[in-house]
């Protein structure tokens, strides 16, 4: 099954303790296709302006990315910068210029609107309605979301939240829109407002999904190189929906491996800046350190 993803498409500025970059490829919904494109094709729907180099993703996979839904608009791209300590854990935001994509409003191509799996990144709530309006049917509906969005478009985004099967939040989103600290029952109340899977990031303590009948705690991958940490959840969500789009079956043995690809995943995004390892990241690296996490789990 091919993947619908809606989300921002950017210029990123990164400083750490190694190095910087300034202006390069990044956003929600490119982090989360280079990931998902190793398993599935992808569709994308976003904007850009008019200073977007599309040569910088124009990418061959064997799963290709489709970006018949980019809208170049008159303007500069959506831009962010960000500065990380030697505590990857620790960001400082030193920008966010919207730029094009402050009068985004998604259109989605006819093509794309029987998609059955749907990956809604983190946007504006009434515009990921806005997305979910214009589809036939979906089968899966995936979401992503914000601390902002939760503190200023709580209603639209309960409605979201009524219409999606998987809800991945990191563990400060869940504490923020459930009001509880400890996370498990946190997460037990998001399952009450409709989804049957919410999957909480935990950065390096990795990521625990939920289900009303049982829990699954995976692990992150030890990582002794983190060079950007930028977009690990988005490539963390590619690698989860990316696998369940392949496999055609959204059961929970399914999942619990999903759980598990997308930690692979995200443990190569963060070892370069922007993308640039999942560009040059084989199928056989891929499965190599999907069966090294395998084994550390055995006990």
């Amino acid at each position: 099954m091919s993947i619908l993803v809606v989300g921002s498409i950017a210029y990123d500025t990164v400083e750490t303790p190694f190095r910087s970059v300034k202006d390069s490829p990044g956003g929600s919904a490119l982090y989360f296709s280079m990931a998902a494109s190793f398993f599935s094709a992808v569709n994308v729907v976003g904007v850009v302006g008019t200073d977007f180099d599309l040569q910088k993703i124009q990418f061959t996979r064997p799963c290709p990315i489709s970006f018949d839904g980019l809208d170049v608009q008159e303007g500069k791209t959506f831009r962010w910068g960000g500065r990380y300590y030697e505590d990857p854990n620790q960001r400082d935001t030193l920008f966010t210029l919207l730029n094009v994509f402050e009068d985004f409003k998604p259109l989605i191509p006819a093509h794309y609107r029987k998609s059955k799996i749907v990956f809604l990144a983190n946007i504006d709530p009434e515009l990921q309605l806005q997305v979910l309006e214009q589809i036939e049917h979906p089968e899966l509906v995936v979401l992503d979301t914000m601390n902002f969005w939760i503190s200023s478009k709580r209603t639209a985004l309960d409605k979201v939240i009524g219409h999606t099967q998987i809800i991945i939040l990191n563990d400060q989103e869940i504490r923020q829109l459930t009001g509880t600290a400890n996370l498990i029952a946190g997460g037990q109340k998001i399952l009450e407002k409709g989804p049957q899977v919410v999957v909480i990031k935990k950065g390096e303590h990795g990521a625990i999904m939920m289900q009303k009948q049982s829990i699954f705690s995976a692990p992150a991958y030890p990582v002794n190189n983190v060079v950007d940490p930028t977009g690990a959840g988005d490539s963390f969500a590619g690698g989860f929906v990316g696998y369940l789009a392949r496999q055609g079956v959204f059961d929970e043995s399914e999942i619990r491996k999903a759980m598990i690809y997308g930690t692979v995943i995200a443990s190569f995004n963060v070892e370069d800046f922007s993308f640039n390892r999942l560009v040059n990241l084989t199928e056989a690296d891929l499965q190599a350190r999907y069966e090294d996490l395998k084994r550390m789990m055995q006990f």
